[in-house]
């Protein structure tokens, strides 16, 4: 038998079970067979049900919106004929797949680099060093490493920070509470160029989110300032991904099936494909193959509601692989509380 767990990280290495065993019980419920040629040990916590887990060999997407934005940020001559048919696509591209590319956006590529380069600089911390800055019961912002979606826990780290610092929130959930609670971000000591890349990019990301909600105002058919005036004291948040390579990838996924609760996701990625978006027509998961220097955005539910359900907030997840790293860095934008 061939034990993998001296290549993971020091949280992937919890309470364990021999896969090659001949069954196992999953959420008290299930009993199946596992088999996978690498036979390796791995925590039941990661392990999807069967009907959840990743087909062998992914369907690539064919024929995603790739949406130029030049029209809007660089207006031509003609700009009242670009702009129409700026956002009649963006419109066609809501409605039929509830996601799209942007290219030629606006965000300046060193931003981008800045962030991905002291992103993959935090991940390679040691343990103790990120765990500094570790999320809690009171705080969700900062370090976390045992992330679950649908009671499976997700094959990733993730750091998580507000854009407006401090951020207004809620004390309770009792609807006539009116109290308020302000959290911090929390940084890294000793790593200043951290937080400057994070607040450079978001900075950025905000001016793209904003031009977007324009857009997709005026493909409702609405003033393209109508959506503007819920953001004072937003809630938006940019998450950093970092998905380590995985021994068992058909059986686990960096993060599990999901739709976003915010307005809009704005999501940049490295080369590494992950992102796997549930197509409307057909509920089969497409892979999404990044393309150089583009962002990919998706309806979240908050458009879903301000558009009366003719903009659909998309179901996606992220696959694993068994050899290669993976960054992402969505951006999720959130009116106030």
């Amino acid at each position: 038998m061939i034990h993998l767990q001296h290549k993971l990280p020091n949280f992937l290495r919890p309470r364990t079970i021999n896969t090659n065993k001949q069954h196992y019980h999953h959420h008290h419920r299930l009993n199946y067979k596992l088999k996978f040629s690498a036979m390796a040990d791995i925590d039941t916590a990661f392990i999807q049900a069967p009907e959840h887990r990743p087909k062998p060999k992914s369907t690539a997407a064919e024929n995603i919106p790739l949406i130029d934005l030049s029209p809007a940020l660089n207006p031509p001559p003609d700009s009242d004929n670009s702009l129409s048919e700026l956002t009649a696509k963006i419109g066609r591209a809501c409605k039929n797949w509830g996601f799209f590319q942007v290219i030629n956006h606006g965000v300046p590529s060193k931003s981008r680099e800045k962030i991905e380069s002291v992103a993959r600089k935090f991940f390679a911390l040691p343990k103790e060093e990120k765990r500094k800055v570790m999320r809690d019961e009171v705080n969700p912002f900062g370090y976390y490493d045992s992330e679950h979606t649908k009671n499976v826990r997700d094959w990733k780290e993730v750091f998580d920070l507000a854009v407006e610092d401090p951020i207004l929130f809620p004390a309770s959930h009792e609807p006539d509470d009116t109290e308020l609670k302000a959290l911090s971000n929390r940084w890294p000591e000793n790593f200043p160029e951290f937080r400057e890349a994070c607040e450079e990019y978001t900075k950025e990301m905000e001016k793209l989110a904003f031009k977007l909600l324009e857009l997709i105002a005026l493909s409702l058919g609405l003033p393209k300032g109508r959506f503007n005036g819920f953001f004072k004291d937003q809630t938006t948040r940019l998450r950093l991904n970092y998905y380590p390579p995985c021994p068992a990838p058909h059986l686990t996924l960096g993060f599990g099936r999901h739709k976003d609760s915010g307005v809009l996701t704005i999501l940049g990625q490295d080369d590494i494909a992950g992102l796997e978006v549930k197509r409307k027509e057909d509920g089969e998961w497409i892979l999404v193959r990044p393309t150089p220097d583009a962002y990919i955005i998706n309806v979240a539910d908050i458009i879903q509601v301000w558009s009366n359900d003719e903009y659909e907030s998309v179901k996606h997840r992220v696959v694993a692989n068994s050899e290669k790293e993976r960054l992402s860095i969505p951006y999720f934008l959130y009116p106030s509380h």
